[in-house]
This record gives C-alpha cells, sequence and structure tokens, in this order.
C-alpha cells in the first residue's frame, strides 16, 4: 500500500515538473516609445491636445474678462441689465464645460482620436506577441508597465527588445 501510494506521489510530482509553463513579461511602454508610428500617432494626439487646451485658455480668458467687467459695473447696473450678465456669464462658464466635457470627456474627442490611432499599433502588437508565444513556446506573457504587479521578474524574460525587432520587421 506504501509503494502504490510512494509511486502515485513519484508520478504527480514528475508530471507537475514536466508541466511548468513558461512565462515572460514585456513593457509595452517601452515597445510603445520604440515605434516610430507610436510616436507620430502620439506626438498627434499631443498637438490636437495643446490645440483644445488654447481653445480652453481662450474661453477661460474671455469669461474671466466678461466677469471682471461685470464685477466693476455690477453695482450700477439695472437689476435687468445685471441679470443679462449673470446668464451670458453662467452660459459661458456651461459653453467652457460643455467643451471639456466635448473634448476631454470619458467618450470625448480624445478618447476616440486615442483609439483610432493607438487601436491599429496595439493590434499590430497583440499580434506580435501571439506569435511570439505559439513560436517559443510560452503559456503566459505579462505587461510589467500597467497595473499588474510582478514582484519579482527574471530579465531573461524579458521579451520587449523581441518585440520591438520584429515590430519593426512586421508587415515588410
Amino acid at each position: 500500500m506504501k509503494r502504490i501510494i510512494l509511486g502515485l506521489v513519484l508520478v504527480l510530482a514528475a508530471t507537475a515538473v514536466h508541466a511548468q509553463s513558461k512565462i515572460g513579461h514585456i513593457n509595452s511602454e517601452a515597445i510603445m516609445q520604440a515605434l516610430p508610428e507610436a510616436i507620430d500617432a502620439q506626438k498627434t494626439l499631443d498637438a490636437l491636445v495643446a490645440q483644445w487646451e488654447a481653445e480652453l485658455q481662450k474661453m477661460q480668458a474671455e469669461w474671466k474678462r466678461k466677469f471682471d467687467d461685470y464685477d466693476k459695473k455690477k453695482l450700477i447696473l439695472t437689476d435687468q441689465v445685471r441679470a443679462d450678465a449673470e446668464k451670458e456669464l453662467r452660459d459661458l462658464d456651461q459653453a467652457i464645460a460643455d467643451y471639456r466635457t466635448k473634448k476631454f470627456g470619458q467618450n470625448g474627442e480624445l478618447f476616440q482620436k486615442q483609439n483610432e490611432v493607438m487601436k491599429p499599433i496595439q493590434n499590430k502588437i497583440f499580434k506580435v506577441l501571439e506569435e511570439i508565444a505559439r513560436d517559443d513556446g510560452y503559456d503566459y506573457i505579462f505587461d510589467r508597465s500597467g497595473e499588474i504587479l510582478l514582484l519579482y521578474a527574471n530579465d531573461k524574460r524579458d521579451l520587449t527588445s523581441l518585440v520591438i525587432s520584429r515590430m519593426q520587421s512586421f508587415g515588410k
């Protein structure tokens, strides 16, 4: 009976050793910073953001100018003129908030533009990762630049440079 149990334990141990997973990790931020197409896409997004922020600053400066003008004159204005000026300030403030939401909100133009320009690059990276995983027998590949916390990572399993080199020759 002891020999059967011992034999079963040895067989299970051998199976467990044989069935170890091959795990690799990448740094997607480093990959994105190494790809010219990703750098160009980020520059495009940065230019849009700068343009939209400049427009917001103009709107806010206009609101401030109108508020300062109103604040100086509010004591001598009639009730109707004061109410009209306050309504104009509220409307302008709402227009600023609407513009901010339209451009930078959860489903705003920035989100949509990021999706539009970055999605094809991300899809290429995923295809390259799948190819590497299939070719080299990886069971799991983690991205250590995101929210996944790795307490230890053996650098010989870092696939970042391999992904970068394959991305540069992908589709050529």
